[in-house]
């Protein structure tokens, strides 16, 4: 099956600069090189195809190729930072005939420059976790059954509302009611004010008296004042 092409990182402006050739093992400089007059600008590609990774520079209106550069590993020969600055590099393009040539690329702010370091990094410790993980992920995929191999499964199936689990607890006792109100749930009406009160029958009505005989009516009307019977005394009791 033939690998698919992603791409990794896109940015839409990168400068492109004739580099002189590097006399000593001290590195690159960019400021070597002539930053205020870039021989190219356009657009720049990260694309995975595979295990491969192609950085492409094309034109940003039609896509056109400019060039190519393969990169094996990061870092390494094909892409090198410089010594005097984060956002230029030394890059190694190649033709489809082999031949390769060295050319500085420059991104104007330092965030590209950081996007770039990222999805290196990223991609190839991606391709090495999968080198590396390849045989044990086969190992991990084979789950078929054995012969003979079975398997249990215990399952814990929970109640339903309306179900047995969830009706009320019936109290001993209570013939199979439910259980009682809780206490103050309900309250007996008070008894009627003394006033208001209908002696029982044949017990003699106290007399109507004046305010001014108000002390000995009141002495008249504890003598004369009926006595409850007994199936009456405690109907408050309860």
């Amino acid at each position: 099956m033939e690998a698919y092409e992603s791409v990794i990182l896109v940015k839409n402006e990168v400068f492109v600069f004739k580099i002189p050739p590097r006399t000593s093992n001290r590195g690159y400089r960019a400021a070597d090189w002539n930053l205020q007059e870039p021989q190219w600008t356009g657009r720049m590609r990260l694309v995975s195809k595979g295990d491969e990774l192609i950085m492409k520079l094309e034109d940003k209106t039609s896509g056109e190729l400019f060039a190519k550069c393969p990169i094996d590993k990061y870092p390494g020969v094909a892409l090198e930072s410089v010594s005097d600055s984060s956002r230029y590099f030394v890059v190694k393009i190649q033709d489809d005939n082999g031949r390769s040539a060295y050319i500085g690329l420059g991104f104007g702010d330092r965030s590209d420059s950081f996007d770039l370091n990222v999805a290196l990094q990223d991609h190839f410790k991606w391709l090495k976790k999968e080198q590396e993980g390849e045989p044990g992920d086969q190992q991990q995929l084979d789950l078929s059954f054995k012969d003979g191999e079975t398997i249990k499964i215990n399952m814990k199936i929970t109640k339903k509302d309306g179900s047995e689990g969830s009706r009320p607890r019936r109290v001993a006792g209570t013939g199979g009611g439910l259980l009682p109100p809780p206490p103050g749930g309900s309250r007996l009406p008070p008894p009627p004010s003394p006033q208001h009160a209908h002696p029982p029958a044949g017990t003699p009505a106290v007399p109507n008296t004046e305010w001014g005989d108000f002390n000995s009516a009141s002495a008249s009307a504890q003598l004369a004042k009926p006595t409850t019977p007994a199936n009456q005394q405690n109907w408050v009791q309860f």
